[in-house]
């Protein structure tokens, strides 16, 4: 009958581990770098030996991409779910968009995975190309259709798409670049909510079509 008792609890615990050794790489990642990071200061911080650590991710860098998939993945598959096959103004589902990365990015232990990619992509690229796999290759050719459509259908100007998405993105990139390579920080605190607002307010002023040219009114 025990025996049975500890059957199911056993089974959520060993389903929940990888999540706990993906918390506890991440707090340590976060505390003392990745390089610094070993794989037995991981197991000792979730609770787990080396051993069971290495049941669910080969190497650190495996558990690096695992934070990533963890988070980001989902961001963007949440955004393309909206962005896919959308009709009408460009400007509302970009606005979507930017700030549900606004959003999940407002977590600091969120913030922390992008901060720690940047850092990372230079000493292991196949950080690089598996973010690209994973998010751009789906995300970016969506963005470039939806500039084209803005354009085609007179709510855009007409501008180069693939450049354009280069705009839209960039400062996002770049704002926290600023902040954790160099160190350059707004007064207010880095405020990715806010950098959203104001970097959507000076984006669609530039991209927007005259109001003669359009055909469609944005919904």
């Amino acid at each position: 009958m025990a025996g049975d008792e500890r059957g199911p609890k056993f089974r959520r615990r060993a389903e929940a581990r990888p999540d706990e050794v993906l918390d506890a790489a991440l707090d340590l990642f976060i505390e003392r770098g990745f390089a610094s990071t070993r794989v037995e200061d991981i197991a000792a911080r979730a609770g787990l030996s080396k051993g069971a650590v290495y049941l669910y991710f080969p190497s650190k860098e495996a558990v690096l991409e695992g934070l990533l998939r963890r988070a980001v993945v989902p961001i963007a598959t949440s955004a393309l779910s909206y962005i896919e096959g959308y009709v009408g103004d460009p400007r509302t589902p970009i606005t979507f968009a930017m700030k549900a990365v606004a959003a999940k990015l407002a977590d600091p232990k969120m913030l922390a995975i992008p901060k720690l990619m940047m850092r990372e992509m230079i000493n292991f690229p196949d950080f690089a190309q598996m973010y690209r796999r994973e998010v751009l290759d789906h995300v970016i050719p969506v963005i470039i259709g939806l500039i084209r459509t803005g354009i085609a259908e007179g709510h855009l100007r007409p501008v180069d798409p693939e450049l354009t998405v280069r705009s839209i993105v960039g400062p996002i990139v770049m704002h926290v670049l600023m902040d954790e390579v160099f160190g350059f920080r707004p007064e207010g605190g880095l405020s990715i909510d806010g950098l959203v607002d104001n970097h959507l307010t000076i984006l669609f002023d530039g991209l927007s079509a005259p109001q003669s040219n359009k055909r469609f009114m944005a919904t």
